[in-house]
């Protein structure tokens, strides 16, 4: 049963990193703050908390470490509640869970500009035909001409009397031919790859199997639609009208910064995509890429309202995806905001560590890890050409702490990048 919990004044209800920690609070009286460390600008964050409001969601629905620590300012009272107690009470209280969903969409959001922040990203100042064009000639400047192709393609659909349609069919014109050959080289996974794939966890597969179940009826059939490998299934820019969950296949998050491709995410079967543009009525914040042959189950804002914001069930497996997605998010930023380039890449390592769910006899001294990771991932990550990246990766297949091999890549001691990580934190912080 959730109980209450008396803080004396100046005592930490959690610490940020805290691992162990999966406890959710909600605020009965007192004073207590959150603070945390903004990683785009480095200063400090001081969040005061009302009466009444929830903490520790995030972390705790994601099932990972704290990312901030929490305070009692004064003498105050929380409840506490474990994970199940908070879904078992609060998960048929619509009000509730749709206010947290549009909060933590808002987080999303915010992390997305800081991303740009970190980045230096221009604002793309033009009507939203003329920035998805910007959009397909940044696929196509790293040869990724299926994407770029269908980016036009979109931008036909959605915008038919755009005054840039001229150079629009003749990008498409140009890209299609290319494209064609593009799918035509295009290698099907092998089933290793494959099983090697599905390994990787960024959300709790109970989660999307459950939402999977909640979709599987037949009448949920006709809004099916299916996806060709690097084709857009949205474009950053477009307006955001419908929501999708994935069926079958894997997709791909990408921003376009400056004209350079940033990695945000790859979600799996049993995820939505898109709900943040019908959640606050903006545009798209991503461009969204099928890997491989994709289904997905495509919904308009008004069947959001019925099927996902009147289900408190749907709605709360959605809480937890958008958890994990803000956890990710800080991650990739704090990645981004080392100075470092060397260290941004054992980071990267680090993080995919940390996502990676190792096998039940996994050897607890074994230190070797493989990753399904490309230079073009790592570059995408730590948001420097592939050039630069394939260079301080060679470095560290110089010094034999690294494979490099035709999609993946293989660590000799993953304590080797942790090192290089914390003593460049120490340092910071001397």
């Amino acid at each position: 049963m959730p109980k209450v919990v008396p803080y004396k004044r100046g005592s930490v209800i959690f610490f940020s990193e805290d691992k162990k920690d999966d406890r959710i609070f909600i605020l009965q009286s007192g004073n207590v703050v959150l603070k945390w460390t903004d990683l785009a600008s480095g200063k400090e964050i001081v969040e005061n908390l009302q009466q009444g409001e929830f903490f520790g969601v995030k972390s705790s629905l994601a099932k990972m470490p704290r990312m901030e620590t929490a305070y009692a300012m004064e003498d105050s009272q929380v409840i506490q509640l474990t994970p199940l107690e908070f879904e078992n009470i609060f998960s048929k209280n619509s009000a509730v869970v749709n206010k947290m969903l549009r909060v933590f969409s808002k987080n999303l959001r915010t992390l997305h500009k800081q991303t740009e922040i970190i980045l230096h990203h221009e604002a793309v100042n033009v009507p939203p035909h003329a920035a998805m064009m910007l959009v397909a000639r940044s696929f196509a400047d790293v040869e990724e001409y299926s994407t770029a192709r269908s980016i036009c393609e979109l931008i036909k659909q959605r915008f038919p009397t755009a005054d840039n349609m001229p150079e629009v069919e003749q990008f498409l014109s140009e890209t299609r031919n290319r494209a064609n050959r593009e799918q035509i080289n295009v290698n099907p996974l092998t089933e290793d790859e494959k099983k090697e794939d599905e390994s990787k966890t960024f959300v709790s597969s109970a989660t999307s199997a459950v939402t999977l179940r909640q979709f599987s009826n037949p009448v949920f059939d006709k809004f099916t639609k299916t996806y060709t490998h690097r084709q857009a299934i949205v474009s950053e820019f477009e307006p955001g009208d419908s929501f999708y969950l994935i069926k079958k296949g894997d997709v791909q998050i990408v921003k376009c910064i400056n004209g350079t491709k940033k990695n945000l995410d790859i979600l799996h079967p049993g995820e939505f995509f898109g709900e943040m543009a019908i959640l606050d009525s903006s545009p798209r914040s991503a461009t969204c890429i099928a890997r491989g042959e994709v289904e997905c189950l495509e919904f308009n804002k008004e069947n959001f309202q019925a099927l996902v914001l009147n289900n408190p069930t749907i709605v709360f497996n959605l809480l937890r995806l958008f958890s994990k997605r803000i956890y990710d998010q800080k991650r990739g930023i704090r990645i981004l905001a080392i100075k470092d380039i060397s260290v941004r890449v054992a980071d990267v390592f680090l993080m995919f560590d940390e996502v990676t769910l190792k096998p039940a006899n996994t050897d607890e001294f074994d230190f070797k890890r493989k990753f399904p990771l490309t230079v073009a991932d790592v570059a995408q990550w730590v948001g420097i050409s592939t050039n630069s990246a394939r260079d301080e990766l060679n470095k560290l297949v110089a010094k034999k702490k690294l494979d490099i091999y035709d999609g993946y890549m293989v660590v000799a001691n993953i304590n080797d990048m942790k090192r290089t990580v914390d003593q460049y934190f120490a340092s910071q912080t001397a």
